[in-house]
């Protein structure tokens, strides 16, 4: 019953928000250009589901391609951080800064060099998505009792065996918490990359939408946004739920 009522406590304060800021539009007569009312927005989503169907396809497509490769990045740096103390002691300070520097400073000068076509989007997925996963897969080896290893190495399994057989394995309830914060930002990394230059995709279409203020459908492209944002996560907990079901009924 506890576990319902914090669930329907946070929809019942966004459904208070909603009629709130649904009355003070129709009351006050503010004009859409201003802002829109909720009801309004839900008019612009439907009216225009196809074409932010069609951009939101794009969006996803660099999302989930800049999330495969910061994946496979980061398992790869992960263990060589883990097995190599130099590399990490190199590698995560220059990690660290790389988090400093604003993505949308950075996108511009991806556009700069690498052009206009959908490499410079996946590429600000990947810097985006990297950090979490990797900074989350090391620091769970690393904390993995050592004994484990020891055991297993006594048996004669080698160095990259015993990482197989049990660092990795151990460390998989870390790079899924690290995904699960990766996947919310993978979507706005692509409309952040599709700011900068863009045919398509929904920061391109949010981007003209909102230079002609029509901001109901700006409204409906955050919506959609959100959306996506939320199923990316949902998408690693499904993962989580069937790879790992006890860890999942805790979550």
């Amino acid at each position: 019953m506890n576990r319902w009522k914090n669930k329907a406590a946070p929809v019942l304060l966004i459904a208070a928000l909603l009629v709130c800021w649904e009355a003070v539009v129709r009351i006050r007569e503010i004009p859409l250009y201003v802002l829109p009312a909720p009801s309004q927005v839900v008019e612009a989503l439907i009216a225009n589901r196809g074409t932010l169907a069609a951009h939101g396809a794009v969006t996803v497509a660099e999302a989930l391609a800049g999330m495969a490769i910061a994946l496979l990045l980061a398992l790869v740096i992960g263990i060589a951080m883990d097995a190599f103390p130099a590399v990490k002691s190199g590698v995560y300070p220059v990690l660290v800064v790389t988090q400093t520097v604003p993505m949308i400073v950075l996108a511009p000068i991806l556009i700069i060099y690498l052009g206009f076509g959908i490499t410079p989007k996946i590429l600000t997925v990947v810097l985006m998505c990297f950090f979490p996963i990797v900074v989350s897969f090391a620091d769970a080896m690393g904390q993995m009792d050592e004994e484990y290893v020891q055991l297993v190495r006594s048996f004669g399994a080698g160095r990259w065996m015993a990482y197989r057989l049990v660092k990795i394995p151990a460390a998989v309830p870390g790079l899924i918490s690290g995904l699960k914060v990766a996947a919310t930002y993978s979507i706005s990394g692509a409309v952040v990359g599709e700011w900068i230059g863009a045919q398509s995709g929904l920061g391109y279409y949010l981007l003209r939408v909102k230079n002609g203020y029509m901001l109901d459908k700006v409204f409906a492209c955050v919506l959609v946004i959100v959306a996506l944002s939320l199923c990316m996560n949902g998408v690693i907990r499904l993962f989580q739920a069937a790879a790992m079901p006890y860890a999942a009924q805790k979550d």
